[in-house]
């Protein structure tokens, strides 16, 4: 389970399993959330997701809206508008076909909500007792503007890292739904589409270096991907990281790190420090990223590294996580 969980396990399978079974040495430079490709002298983002959440249905969201919210983001960190989703359903015998019809009604909305249309897709059903009810794959294609350049490796020091709201609210919902767990305060899911936010952001003319929407591994993982990628370091104040009361109360009684819990709306930008004041307006005016703060810097010091200063006073290193502390979270 710990290969599935977005930190180091997994970065070690694609490394060492996948990347060399491809022998495409184009796709070890840069692991982002999409693919950019010329195609028929168009740019193309390409991208595709896997979703098998447990349960299927949490406070603020099910894994229908997730699948068509996660593949739009995976497309928007690239820069592109996203336009057109496939959608593949395995099902397990005997699911109920009212509870199907629920996850099905909820992804169409979630889908006109995003603005893409589901074009095409497939159904296959594996026996009783070999799934778990509803397991989602969701491809999508979209269109990248001339001059947007936006990956990991582009980082550069100077930058300023920005967040588009409160992390961990996604993992958390997911986990107090499951377990039964009840907070002062219910957790909901901040599942929701980026690709208006990251629209608006593009607006400003900025050179935006890097986006990534922080889902496994959450922020701590997102964070060292572009450390990593980019061979630099990233500061952090650990106090500007914007988390709801009730997630920091929920990660305090569990003892789990909300820099490492998964969120499945928001995102992680890069950008120049000369644009990130005008970028962060632009973000704190769009209802997807009305909390968005500055969180830190990218360093020459510490080359992939991410270093947060804690409210103390001292620092600590935020390393990217090894497996899962969540698992079947997406």
């Amino acid at each position: 389970m710990g290969h599935g969980g977005g930190g180091a396990m997994s970065a070690e399978l694609v490394e060492h399993l996948f990347l060399p079974a491809f022998r495409d040495p184009a796709a070890a430079t840069e692991l982002g959330d999409a693919a950019v490709v010329a195609l028929g002298g168009a740019r193309v983002a390409f991208t595709t997701d896997s979703f098998v959440v447990r349960p299927l249905f949490f406070p603020g969201g099910c894994i229908g809206d997730l699948a068509v919210n996660g593949t739009v983001n995976d497309l928007a960190m690239v820069g592109a508008t996203p336009c057109y989703l496939a959608t593949a359903f395995i099902l397990e015998e005997g699911t109920e076909l009212a509870e199907l019809g629920r996850v099905a009604e909820t992804l169409g909305t979630a889908a006109r909500v995003a603005g893409v249309r589901l074009v095409t897709g497939d159904t296959k059903v594996v026996d009783a007792g070999h799934g778990d009810r509803v397991y989602i794959n969701t491809t999508g294609l979209g269109l990248v503007p001339d001059g947007v350049d936006i990956r990991p490796g582009r980082a550069r020091p100077g930058d300023v890292v920005l967040v588009s709201g409160e992390i961990g609210a996604h993992g958390i919902a997911v986990l107090s739904c499951r377990e039964g767990l009840e907070f002062s305060t219910e957790v909901r899911s901040d599942t929701a589409p980026l690709n208006g936010l990251v629209a608006a952001m593009l607006d400003t003319g900025a050179d935006l270096h890097t986006l990534r929407d922080p889902t496994r591994g959450g922020l701590a993982a997102t964070l060292n991907e572009i450390a990593r990628g980019a061979r630099v370091g990233i500061a952090v104040t650990e106090r500007a990281v914007p988390v709801a009361p009730a997630v920091a109360d929920a990660c305090s009684i569990l003892g789990l790190d909300p820099f490492a819990i998964a969120n499945e709306g928001r995102l992680v930008a890069v950008v120049p420090a000369a644009d990130a004041d005008q970028v962060l307006t632009v973000m704190r005016a769009h209802p997807d990223g009305r909390d968005a703060t500055a969180i830190g810097t990218v360093t020459e010091d510490n080359a992939g590294m991410v270093v947060a200063r804690t409210g103390l006073g001292g620092t600590r290193v935020i390393d990217l996580p090894i497996g899962s502390e969540l698992p079947r979270i997406c």
